[in-house]
C-alpha cells in the first residue's frame, strides 16, 4: 500500500512539472482556401492546436498542400474514425487519409460520375459510403473498404446536398438545395429513396408557401435512436428547421416547421448536431453568424430555443470534445462576401460563452471550409 501510495505521489509530481501546453492540447482538422483577394490561390489541410488553455492554441502543426483546383470541401471520418474523406467541388474525386498512420497518406479516388462532391455519410456496419453530387444530380454508392465506387442513383432535377439514411426503414433522404454555378434555382423538397433498390420515391416538400418557394434545404439530420425515426432539416433560403416524421402506417414522411429563424435576426442556417443525452440540437447560421442552442425536451419534433451565441460571419461546421465542454464553431461558407470571416470561435458550452476566437487561417488570408478534431478528441455529435 505504501508503495502503491509512492508511486501516485511520483506521478503526481512528474505530471505537475510537465510544461502546461504539453498536457493541454486540442488538435483540429481544416481543410483551408485563399480568399478570393489572394492573387496566388492555395489549398491545404492545416493541423491546428485549438484549447483555449494550451500555450499553442492557434499554432499549425502539420500543413499539408492540396492541388489549388480541387476546391477541397467537408471533411467526414468513416464509423470507425480510421479514415477522413474530403469531398470536392472543383474535381470528380475524393481523397482518402489514412489517420491511422502518420504522416498521413492521402489517396486519390476518381468518382466520374461525381460533378460537385458535397456530403458523404456512412452505413451503420462502416461498409458503404454515400456520396452527394451537387452539379450531377447523383448520389455515388461505395465500398467503404476497398473505397471504389459501386452505383449511382439518380435524382433528376434537383441539386443533392445533405443525406440521411435511414437503415431502419430502408428510406434515404436527399436535400434538393442550390444550383452550383450561381446558387441560383433553389429547391423545396427532400428526395426520398428506397436505399435497397435506389428507387425514387415521392419527393417530400419543406416548406408551407406556394411553389417554387426557393428555401433550398441543404442539412438533413436523423435524431439518433428516435422511434418513429425523427430527421431535422435546414432550409438555407428559407431561414427555417423543418422535421420529417416517418409514418409507419402510410409508409411515408410527415414533414412540418419547427423553428423560425427570422425573429432571431439570424439567416442561413446550416449544419445540425445533437449531444449524447438527445436533449440538445445546435444549428449554425451563417448569417451574421452564430451557434443556436436548443431543448429537444419530451417533444424533439418541437424544439425550443435556449440561447443563441454568437460567433462570426459565416459560421458553418462545429467539432465538439468528447467531453461536450467545447465547440470550435468554424466561420466560413464557400468564401462568400459576408460571409466568409475565417476565424475559429471557441464556445464554452458549460458557461453557453464564446471564451476564445482563432484566427490562425484568417491571419495568413486564408478561410477554413470545414473542422473536425482528430481521432483522439473526435466526437461523433452529427453533420
Amino acid at each position: 500500500m505504501k508503495r502503491v501510495s509512492v508511486l501516485l505521489l511520483v506521478s503526481v509530481l512528474v505530471l505537475a512539472a510537465l510544461p502546461l501546453g504539453v498536457r493541454a492540447e486540442i488538435l483540429a482538422m481544416f481543410n483551408y482556401e485563399s480568399k478570393p483577394e489572394q492573387t496566388a490561390r492555395r489549398e491545404g489541410i492545416a493541423i491546428i492546436d485549438v484549447d483555449p488553455t494550451s500555450d499553442s492554441f492557434g499554432k499549425i502543426l502539420l500543413d499539408i498542400p492540396l492541388p489549388p483546383d480541387l476546391v477541397a470541401h467537408h471533411i467526414f471520418y468513416n464509423k470507425d474514425v480510421s479514415k477522413a474523406y474530403v469531398t470536392a467541388l472543383g474535381k470528380s474525386e475524393v481523397l482518402v487519409l489514412d489517420m491511422k498512420r502518420f504522416p498521413y497518406r492521402i489517396k486519390r479516388v476518381p468518382v466520374p460520375d461525381c460533378k460537385g462532391g458535397e456530403d458523404i455519410v456512412f452505413s451503420e456496419d462502416n461498409a458503404t459510403w454515400y456520396l452527394t453530387c451537387l452539379g450531377s444530380a447523383n448520389v455515388i454508392m461505395g465500398d467503404a473498404r476497398t473505397d471504389k465506387p459501386m452505383k449511382a442513383i439518380s435524382v433528376p432535377g434537383t441539386y443533392p446536398h445533405g443525406i440521411a439514411v435511414l437503415a431502419g426503414i430502408d428510406r434515404m433522404l436527399v436535400t434538393n438545395t442550390v444550383r452550383p454555378s450561381d446558387l441560383g434555382d433553389a429547391g423545396e423538397t427532400l428526395s426520398v429513396v428506397k436505399t435497397s433498390t435506389g428507387e425514387l420515391l415521392a419527393p417530400l416538400k419543406v416548406s408551407a408557401k406556394a411553389s417554387p418557394s426557393g428555401v433550398a434545404p441543404v442539412e438533413v439530420l436523423p435524431l439518433p435512436g428516435s422511434n418513429p425515426p425523427l430527421s431535422f432539416i435546414t432550409n438555407m433560403y428559407g431561414n427555417t428547421l423543418w422535421t420529417a416524421r416517418w409514418d409507419g402506417a402510410k409508409k411515408a414522411f410527415e414533414a412540418r416547421e419547427a423553428f423560425n429563424f427570422a425573429p432571431q435576426n439570424a439567416g442561413v442556417p446550416l449544419e445540425m448536431y445533437v449531444n449524447r443525452k438527445r436533449d440538445r440540437l445546435y444549428v449554425t447560421t451563417a448569417k451574421p453568424g452564430a451557434l443556436h442552442i436548443f431543448d429537444l425536451g419530451k417533444e424533439p419534433g418541437s424544439p425550443k430555443l435556449v440561447k443563441t451565441i454568437p460567433a462570426a460571419p459565416g459560421a458553418h461546421h462545429v467539432a465538439f470534445t468528447p467531453d461536450e465542454r467545447y465547440a470550435f464553431v468554424q466561420n466560413s461558407l464557400l468564401n462568400l462576401p459576408g460571409m466568409n470571416d475565417g476565424s475559429v470561435t471557441v464556445i464554452d458550452l458549460q458557461q453557453e460563452k464564446v471564451v476564445a476566437s482563432m484566427d490562425t487561417l484568417k491571419k495568413q488570408g486564408y478561410n477554413p471550409n470545414s473542422i473536425v478534431l482528430l481521432p483522439e478528441w473526435h466526437h461523433d455529435a452529427g453533420h
